[in-house]
């Protein structure tokens, strides 16, 4: 069985059941969704219909719902008696992935193969995942990328049983949602003029404009797809800085309004950040408005990473804003305009999420950090009570090399390789059980600076997003074993077409 994320418990006994054009489907009305997956991922390329089937038989899949069983939880029997899969609310789609991984690699070709047997083991499966965060972050915003490979992602994100796709949206160069209130934003701030070459600090650049965005229509339609799939989009909107291209838009937010700046489009940590004065917030409050309208996560991402704190400092308007509020440096201002955004978000019912420098001048209440300095940040908010996604850069960030740079493609430094990735343990080392249940899971990040093309994208992203997914399901193991498996698994990223790094 080359399952991966391995399941919690496998048993199998002799024997295989076949798929036939015949087969048949009995579900649950609450299971609706997960059969029209099944029907998508399984029935068409083995060219079965599926039809429904008015009682299980031996030729037949039952798709149940068991309240009793915890929402991401599955159980899946495979036996002479047909296929019998059983699953919380969120757990069916991953059963589905089981079965369509347990069939043969060819169930993954993108068109019907009436060659193939499709043959199934008889296996008893009982699966849950260990952590109720297990995502990747796309970075869209330095690269902009057409809105099919986003389904793409989504797809393949499934396929691995994560369950949130977390979607950079802004930074300093590029803004890529529409905002119906602040048309600027997409018509000035999704365009740069020119992207770097090679390293930024070689200071080379291609002088081809780049840029693009998505229509809150498309990002809807995501949405729901993704749903589907027990997949969540988490959007960010990256706030108080990497704000550039929406001060290139609407210079006002900016703290020097006088002076015109185009997006950026040098790599890095601009200077320019958000003022902080009210009608500011009120701005940053409208685009929230309108990204709670399209995306229903519980977590909205309001970035907070490097933040500089230069113009704050030297800028009068904001220092007397600081004295008006009476707060003691700008890593308090950062602080209190971080709790400006959570109390907006949890007067929608929404939970807030930011990078580890939203600790900088006090932890606002109800926050969610995603540490990705290391792991301190993690720590020191999962003792202090707040929920954490861990992401130190030494083991999720797959825009770091995977090999030595000899022969690989160009990243922005670093060394991540597939083993560092799969001995990866979310939960730190120290925590004690109350502080540890606050680890929410973790996640892969793909910036994208030097990933300017899809297939760059997936060739930095697998396999070591195979590897985080096993991680992220609580299953992993032997280093060995996982690879003997993935030689097998890379066959069905064959079929897929994926631009893995062999």
């Amino acid at each position: 069985m080359h399952l991966i994320p391995r399941p919690a418990r496998l048993t199998t006994t002799p024997g295989a059941w076949q798929l036939t054009e015949t087969t048949g489907l009995l579900a649950d009305p609450a299971a609706g969704e997960a059969a029209e997956l099944l029907r998508e991922l399984v029935g068409r390329p083995a060219g079965s219909k599926l039809a429904p089937a008015a009682e299980p038989g031996p030729d037949t899949i039952r798709l149940r719902v068991d309240p009793a069983l915890a929402d991401e939880e599955y159980r899946l029997s495979v036996s002479a008696e047909g296929v019998v899969i059983t699953g919380g609310r969120r757990g069916l789609p991953f059963a589905v992935q089981t079965l369509r991984q347990l069939l043969p690699a060819e169930i993954f070709a993108t068109g019907p193969d009436g060659g193939a047997a499709w043959a199934v083991p008889y296996v008893e499966i009982e699966d849950a995942p260990r952590f109720g965060w297990r995502g990747v972050m796309l970075d869209v915003a330095r690269h902009w990328y057409p809105v099919e490979f986003l389904y793409r992602m989504v797809d393949l994100a499934a396929l691995h049983k994560l369950n949130v796709v977390h979607l950079h949206l802004t930074d300093d160069q590029g803004w890529r949602m529409e905002i119906d209130r602040y048309p600027r934003l997409t018509e000035v701030g999704a365009w740069r003029a020119e992207s770097m070459l090679g390293h930024y600090t070689e200071g080379r650049y291609d002088g081809v404009p780049h840029g693009g965005f998505y229509t809150k229509r498309e990002l809807r339609d995501l949405v729901a797809h993704a749903r589907t799939r027990g997949i969540t989009i988490v959007p960010e909107i990256d706030m108080p800085g990497h704000m550039r291209a929406a001060i290139a838009a609407y210079p006002e937010l900016g703290d020097d309004p006088g002076r015109a700046r185009p997006v950026a489009t040098d790599w890095g940590v601009h200077e320019q950040v958000l003022n902080v004065s009210e009608e500011t917030i009120a701005f940053c409050r409208h685009v929230l408005e309108e990204v709670l309208e399209v995306f229903p996560s519980e977590w909205i991402h309001v970035g907070g990473d490097e933040c500089p704190k230069r113009e704050w400092e030297e800028s009068p308007r904001a220092q007397a804003r600081l004295r008006e509020l009476g707060l003691p440096d700008a890593d308090a201002l950062q602080s209190w305009f971080i709790g400006r955004m959570a109390a907006f978000l949890a007067e929608h019912g929404r939970r807030l999420i930011g990078w580890d420098e939203i600790l900088q001048g006090g932890l606002t209440p109800g926050a969610t950090v995603m540490s990705w300095r290391g792991e301190q940040g993690g720590i020191d908010a999962a003792r202090a009570g707040h929920d954490a996604v861990m992401c130190p850069h030494t083991h999720t960030y797959f825009d770091f090399y995977q090999a030595e740079p000899d022969g690989e493609p160009l990243a922005i430094g670093g060394l991540t390789t597939l083993e560092q990735v799969y001995a990866y343990q979310p939960v730190p080392a120290g925590l004690d059980a109350e502080a540890a249940g606050h680890v929410l899971g973790t996640q892969g990040q793909l910036w994208s600076e030097y990933l300017p093309t899809t297939a760059h994208v997936e060739y930095m992203a697998f396999p070591r997003l195979c590897a985080l997914a096993e991680v992220a399901w609580g299953t992993a193991g032997e280093y060995a074993e996982f690879t003997e498996r993935l030689l097998a698994h890379r066959r069905r990223l064959d079929h897929l077409g994926v631009a893995y790094r062999r």
